[in-house]
């Protein structure tokens, strides 16, 4: 017998705090909890909150609150991580949205499925991470990604996404643009290896490998090296209020690459593959302009990582906001080169 889902509770006036990397204090007109996407369901059909938008919350750790919000918050709660196929070179695992993506990593980690381990300590959630194509030490989503299922809003229906339907970018998709608002990601199926090859390439991978006298490492290995590197580098969010890496990385035409490297000799950069344009660290070039481990009142720039703004406790989200935008400004006026946000301001 099908099991019924029935709508669930929809508290108001919630503190959105405790849902929030960055540790902002706002409120949410209304809030709900769903663990099914038929709970979703049951309560569009009522359309008691067809009044207000609706605001879908994973992990909040790529958000930036910066007033009361006055919508129907929908934290997804959705779990579960399934095989569905397999082969002898690959297996195909979908997991939930509301799945911790950290978590999820380790857990492909341990039945030893390779792809996915270079993006070990990301926080967030599964849901989040094709909708930003999330990245990291030479790797993303879009690597291993086999598709999605998404719920539209307006025909109720639930429909599949492949790599093509989501056009991936860096750090985009189609959910963040034509698709955004329009669709609820239900769950994501990612196509991962029997046979690991690791990328060691990137970053500090190899030097915290050689430091262990790993020659030849191990997915698990990868995975350790990668956490190791990214919590000396980022402030976990329990203890420092943020959300990673808030800028994005610029990528400028070959032509403007040059005349960087011209004007600022060691200048660090990357080749973007399948272009001429040349990739730069948003992080040099706000050390650079001297932002590192800057702080006025509670609102900063981590020490570490320049990458990284913090709330150090009580700031608001305007006041990281307008820290944000005084960097822009600063990068800009320094270098010639505007930097985009990363991170969704609300």
């Amino acid at each position: 017998m099908p099991q019924v889902y029935s709508a669930p509770l929809v508290l108001e006036n919630v503190s959105l705090k405790p849902y929030n990397t960055f540790g902002i204090d706002v409120s949410a007109r209304y809030f709900v909890e769903i663990n099914h996407l038929q709970e979703y369901v049951q309560l569009l059909k009522e359309q008691n909150y067809s009044h207000v938008p609706h605001l879908f919350l994973g992990g909040g750790s790529n958000l930036l609150l910066t007033k009361d919000v006055e919508a129907l918050v929908v934290k997804i709660s959705f779990v579960g991580i399934e095989v569905l196929d397999e082969s002898d070179d690959f297996v195909w695992v979908r997991a939930g949205s509301g799945v911790n993506w950290h978590e999820f990593v380790q857990y492909t980690v341990d039945h030893h499925w390779a792809g996915l381990e270079n993006l070990s300590l990301i926080p967030g959630t599964v849901g989040a991470a094709p909708m930003q194509n999330i990245g990291a030490y030479g790797v993303e989503i879009k690597d291993t990604f086999d598709h999605l299922e998404a719920f539209n809003l307006e025909t109720l229906a639930v429909e599949q996404f492949d790599t093509a339907a989501c056009q991936f970018g860096y750090r985009e998709s189609f959910f963040k643009h034509a698709g955004k608002g329009r669709y609820l990601i239900a769950s994501v199926c990612f196509k991962l290896a029997k046979k690991p090859s690791p990328q060691t390439s990137y970053g500090a991978i190899k030097d915290v490998l050689a430091s262990k006298g790993i020659s030849n490492p191990g997915i698990r290995d990868v995975a350790d090296a990668v956490i190791a590197i990214r919590q000396s580098k980022l402030p976990d969010p329990k203890d420092i209020g943020n959300s990673g890496s808030f800028f994005k990385n610029p990528t400028v035409s070959a032509a403007e690459a040059s005349r960087l490297q011209d004007e600022f000799p060691g200048i660090p950069h990357y080749a973007v593959t399948g272009s001429t344009d040349i990739k730069f660290p948003a992080g040099w070039f706000i050390e650079q302009a001297g932002w590192k481990g800057y702080r006025k009142g509670d609102a900063g720039v981590h020490l570490n990582q320049a990458l990284v703004l913090v709330n150090y406790g009580e700031a608001s989200g305007n006041e990281i906001k307008e820290l944000s935008e005084q960097i822009k400004a600063s990068v800009l006026a320094k270098f010639g080169v505007p930097l985009e946000t990363e991170v969704n301001i609300i």
